[in-house]
């Protein structure tokens, strides 16, 4: 057969594959309700599976999106077609012997997440996962999305390519494609600027305190510290949507974009700017581990299901280790500032009683049914694969650079990983994952993966910081030790939280009682500046409403606990200490004091 028949029959083959168009409306933004319609032609079997996912990519929680779906409709030629629902997000049609097929149906879209979607009277954005069906076999084609705007002032951001002579007609590859691009639509700020020749866009909604040229500014800094880890961008251009809210935080990481939601007036204030600086950091670093450098359990994606790795202390965990070092290599910080928000997270990981009860690996395995569903006992029988993983990661770092005098570090961990697994996108196993740590390392690691990861072992972080020339050293505590954490619910203190294995958990106090008064005189948000009138091993009554009851219970205080944790340099050090820490963190020890 000659090249040219068999080019012939390719294009025909393409002719009769077939053809998606969804459309996207918004006639009504403030109802919060996209319409959307579902044009397929072409399509080939007697009856058509449509699947809406329950999850997204990067947020490992099935939210099941579809149920703010309503107002179903199918039809073709203007004659309805029979469907049934199989299941909560599978709709099956019977279309006959029509051709093209057209499906209606509306997204309530009110909840501004990350993750969700959101339409009022200012804007409209969405996730391809929490608004477009999956047809089953057909995900590999292509899919046209048409937008149309309430308002002709409204344009369209997104990270698809524009279809020609379209204004706001855009081509996914592949169904994968479309949950990965979100789109903003309204009339939100559009900045554009290069990075090392690539276009780079910051499309920004909401107002607060900013200043755009600082943020770009430092945008820029981390984009070239994190491209020179990885020798370069692997995308021709990308895109930061930027939603700003009072108190919000968040981040949500896309091939060629990210989503990153911060209070609206938190960039003021020096740490909280920098505390939004590391969200960038963290999603951006992203497009390279996870979205490119993926555990083989998330290689290809299951959205009928969740979908397992014990990798995940990796995929979040060191990034969540360089959203902090990045910005300090970047000069947007110093060496001490990181040293003290490093001692944060380390406080943060000691004060998390769930450690000594849940082992990484299974925290990352279980991340779908406990880590998004926070309770009342969440602290005290989990942790967090973000925290630990964090610390395992930065240990490991430490550990690399020691044995190797900062000729080889965790980067060179990730600069494999890139060659090996992310740049082919081959999906990496755990066991070849911490094969390559260790050989980075040149030493077996057995031992470490065993008690770190899949073990509840104390982290030793003297041992791994001595060779740096720095100790954690913990405050001596205030008060004797309670172990209730305490929220003010208007005016009254309400028990958030009781820690594992303290004395108000073994004398039954619960989360939800109203704490009330200690040895008979009420408590007013004043609950430490009143323990600090004990001593440990006094007996005290603390009463409480339990569920409208009025209860008393005699507790034992014991010796105080630490309830902050530093970063600080030791007070003799060699010089290799010396050295060590320079080349780790490029400034000498003494630039601490």
């Amino acid at each position: 057969m000659s090249k040219l028949m068999i080019s012939e029959l390719n294009a025909t083959s393409l002719e009769l594959q077939p053809k998606i168009h969804y459309t996207v409306s918004m006639p009504q933004p403030q109802n919060h309700l996209f319409e959307v319609t579902l044009n397929i032609t072409n399509y080939p079997n007697h009856i058509l599976d449509l699947k809406m996912p329950v999850w997204t990519p990067g947020s490992y929680l099935v939210r099941e999106y579809a149920r703010h779906l309503q107002d179903f409709y199918a039809f073709s030629k203007n004659q309805s077609l029979r469907w049934q629902k199989i299941s909560k997000n599978h709709w099956q049609i019977t279309k006959s012997d029509f051709s093209e097929i057209t499906i209606k149906y509306r997204i309530f879209a009110n909840e501004l997440t990350v993750r969700t979607n959101h339409l009022d009277a200012t804007h409209g954005y969405f996730n391809g996962a929490a608004l477009f069906f999956r047809i089953p076999n057909y995900q590999h084609l292509p899919i046209n999305i048409t937008i149309i705007p309430p308002d002709d002032k409204w344009h369209v951001t997104t990270a698809l390519p524009k279809i020609a002579n379209s204004e706001n007609s855009f081509l996914a590859a592949d169904f994968d494609t479309l949950v990965d691009s979100p789109f903003e639509i309204g009339s939100h700020q559009l900045h554009q600027f290069s990075v090392l020749g690539k276009s780079h866009q910051l499309a920004m909604w909401g107002k607060g305190n900013f200043q755009v040229s600082q943020m770009i500014t430092d945008f820029e800094k981390i984009i070239n510290v994190e491209s020179e880890m990885f020798a370069g961008l692997p995308y021709d251009q990308y895109i930061f949507f930027l939603h700003l809210l009072p108190q919000a935080y968040g981040g949500l990481e896309h091939k060629d974009s990210c989503c990153l939601i911060y209070d609206n007036f938190g960039f003021r204030n020096v740490e909280k700017y920098h505390g939004f600086l590391q969200l960038v950091a963290h999603e951006f670093f992203h497009l390279w581990n996870v979205k490119r450098i993926r555990p083989q359990g998330l290689e290809v994606f299951d959205y009928d299901q969740e979908n397992y790795t014990p990798s995940l202390w990796f995929c979040e965990g060191t990034t969540s280790y360089y959203d902090l070092v990045i910005p300090q290599r970047a000069g947007i910080y110093d060496a001490k500032a990181y040293l003290h928000y490093f001692s944060k997270e380390i406080t943060r990981y000691l004060l998390t009683p769930g450690k000594r009860v849940q082992p990484l690996s299974e925290s990352s395995f279980d991340a779908w049914i406990k880590l998004y569903r926070p309770d009342a006992n969440s602290g005290n029988s989990q942790i967090s694969y973000y925290i630990k993983g964090e610390m395992v990661s930065f240990l490991l770092d430490l550990l690399i650079r020691n044995l190797h005098h900062n000729r080889r570090s965790l980067d060179d961990v990730m600069r494999i990983m890139w060659e090996k697994f992310g740049k082919d996108e081959v999906g990496y196993e755990e066991e070849e994952l911490q094969a390559i740590i260790a050989d980075v390392a040149g030493k077996d690691l057995t031992d470490f993966f065993n008690l770190y990861l899949h073990g509840l072992s104390d982290l030793p972080f003297n041992d791994y910081l001595r060779p740096f020339g720095l100790q954690l050293v913990g405050d001596k505590g205030e008060h004797p030790y309670l172990g209730l954490r305490i929220n003010d619910d208007n005016g009254r203190d309400m028990i958030k939280f009781v820690e594992l294995d303290s004395p108000a958990y073994f004398a039954g106090l619960n989360a939800g009682d109203e704490l009330l008064a200690i040895d008979g005189v009420r408590i007013k948000n004043n609950l430490a500046e009143r323990l600090k009138d004990y001593r440990p091993n006094d007996k005290i009554e603390v009463t409480v409403f339990h569920q409208d009851q009025l209860i008393s219970y005699d507790i034992i205080l014991t010796e105080p606990v630490s309830k902050n944790y530093e970063l600080l340099p030791l007070e003799n050090v060699d010089k290799m200490q010396e050295e060590n820490f320079l080349g780790w963190l490029g400034a000498p020890l003494s630039s601490l004091k």
